[in-house]
């Protein structure tokens, strides 16, 4: 009987050679999915970004809202990430079954928890060769395709990407140690956290975060790693491109769809002059200060 398994593209597939040159030797822009919704995941991958990071981190988002949004994105056959919630082996094999192919393990400050998150995406190697904490479950899951994959077990690491995370200082101070980390496919850095680990929260494009953010830009491209940043405000985003990032994280779906509403909101129902409501402007409001994420 033939079998279809739908193969998908990983992420580390957007920084091969000839992926490089079709889209012109640009860095690869994509966006977060935090609504939890498969209908917003389905608008954004047909929307033509280079890739979707849902984010179950800070995201609201069950195991079922993941399963829904991978089983739509894959109808369109975009590179896709996901953001586990923390460096937690237990959730790492949940998210790997579930059929996410790149996962990015978040907080990651020294090699010893890169290796960490490698080890936990890992089957165990044969006679113990190499770290690996993954359980086996594939013959029930998504992720083997119900035992339809040939080899899955033997060949899992041509089927599983890791990603980790860099956001604080200390993180900085490691990045080329946890670049090198064998399995590592590279690295994302948050300016968010970052800045408030430097005592400079919600300023993201202060330039000492904009300083450690190409320091460490600069020690993984070193390491001949890929190396991504998250940067919503174009200039900054554009700066990273410049200063060497493979790739840029440039929006989310809640965040177009709030700064959308607000614009909706500024032509339609502006405020009156001299009434007593604000309409929610201010500090705090629809005009108030707020990070660029």
């Amino acid at each position: 009987m033939p079998v279809i398994d739908n193969a998908q593209p990983l992420f580390r597939d957007l920084f091969t050679a000839e992926a490089v040159a079709a889209r012109g030797g640009r860095p690869a822009a994509g966006m977060f999915l935090c609504s939890g919704d498969a209908t917003t995941a389905e608008i954004c991958a047909g929307a033509g970004m280079d890739y979707l990071l849902i984010d179950a981190e800070h995201a609201p988002l069950t195991l079922a809202d993941i399963l829904a949004q991978l089983r739509t994105i894959a109808g369109y056959r975009v590179p896709t990430m996901v953001r586990v919630p923390a460096l937690d082996p237990v959730a790492i094999k949940q998210f790997l079954d579930l059929g996410a192919q790149t996962l990015i393990v978040p907080m990651v400050d020294d090699a010893e928890m890169a290796a960490a998150a490698v080890a936990a995406a890992r089957y165990p190697g044969a006679a113990g060769e190499r770290p690996g904490l993954r359980g086996v479950g594939s013959a029930l899951a998504r992720s083997g395709r119900w035992n339809r994959i040939g080899g899955y077990l033997k060949d899992g690491d041509c089927h599983v990407g890791v990603m980790v995370q860099i956001e604080t200082a200390k993180g900085v101070e490691n990045a080329a140690e946890i670049a090198a980390t064998d399995g590592v496919d590279g690295v994302f850095i948050g300016p968010s956290d970052l800045s408030a680990s430097m005592g400079l929260l919600g300023q993201q494009s202060h330039p000492d975060v904009v300083a450690a953010v190409e320091q460490t830009i600069g020690a993984v491209k070193a390491a001949g790693k890929i190396v991504g940043v998250n940067a919503f405000v174009k200039a900054q985003a554009e700066a990273y491109a410049a200063a060497g990032a493979d790739y840029v994280n440039v929006g989310a779906d809640v965040a177009i769809l709030a700064r959308g509403a607000e614009a909706l909101a500024d032509t339609w129902c502006p405020a009156v002059e001299g009434g007593t409501g604000d309409g929610g402007a201010g500090e705090g409001g629809a005009d108030g200060e707020r990070a660029s994420y």
